[in-house]
């Protein structure tokens, strides 16, 4: 749930042409760069101090901004918190994506074994940021987050669906169910793991258990 604020996109005039090098354009371009240093300072305060007890003047401290252009940017550390979280989805959606094209392209048509390519991916994802993976499973998030958790967790799993459907066309919705609550499990278990190694070779192990889970839709008999 990025945020709703409209951030001045510059560059053309209304009438298509260029603006120029010195005016509103670089302007933009300092604005851009304000939001991104905001975004990368309430990461780290954030994944330091936790939600709660983060303060917006320690966060636009190590920005080098001010509150005021926090506020032109965002609604506020909520506000701050939620784009980390949509963005952090946004990057893995695309590793998710990538592995399965990858599988795909490769000559692989079991659903099983894409769903198992994307999965994968998506706990790679969370073990290269285990400082947002963590951050976000922590329970420690603005007012509604889980709901926004949980919506996400729907979603995801509507995706997975795509690639289970059965003889009659359907959704094999208990076979989606099934691997949609063994990845939120595997997910919470390996952000909050402290050893990385040992992080990553439960996330094999995980993969590995799913791998065995059968697939009635393409199991031959």
């Amino acid at each position: 749930m990025s945020s709703d604020i409209d951030v001045p996109s510059g560059g053309v005039t209304q009438n298509g042409g260029a603006r120029p090098a010195d005016g509103p354009a670089r302007t933009s371009d300092r604005g851009a760069a304000t939001r991104g240093a905001l975004l990368a300072a309430a990461r780290d305060v954030f994944c330091e101090s936790g939600f709660a007890q983060a303060a917006v003047t320690d966060i636009v401290a190590k920005a080098g901004a001010s509150v005021g252009s926090l506020y032109h940017h965002f609604n506020g550390k909520a506000d701050l918190y939620l784009t980390l979280f949509e963005d952090f989805q946004g990057r893995q959606q695309e590793r998710t994506r990538e592995a399965i094209n990858a599988v795909r392209e490769a000559g692989e048509k079991d659903p099983m074994r894409q769903f198992i390519a994307g999965a994968g991916a998506y706990l790679n994802g969370c073990l290269d940021e285990r400082d947002v993976a963590r951050l976000f499973i922590s329970g420690d998030g603005p007012p509604g987050f889980d709901r926004v958790m949980r919506q996400r967790l729907n979603k995801w799993a509507r995706r997975n669906a795509a690639l289970f459907h059965t003889a009659d066309g359907g959704v094999d919705e208990a076979l989606v169910t099934v691997l949609t609550g063994a990845m939120a499990g595997a997910v919470s278990e390996i952000s909050l793991l402290d050893d990385e190694d040992a992080a990553r070779r439960l996330a094999d192990k995980i993969m590995a258990i799913v791998g065995t889970i059968r697939n009635p839709g393409t199991e031959q008999r």
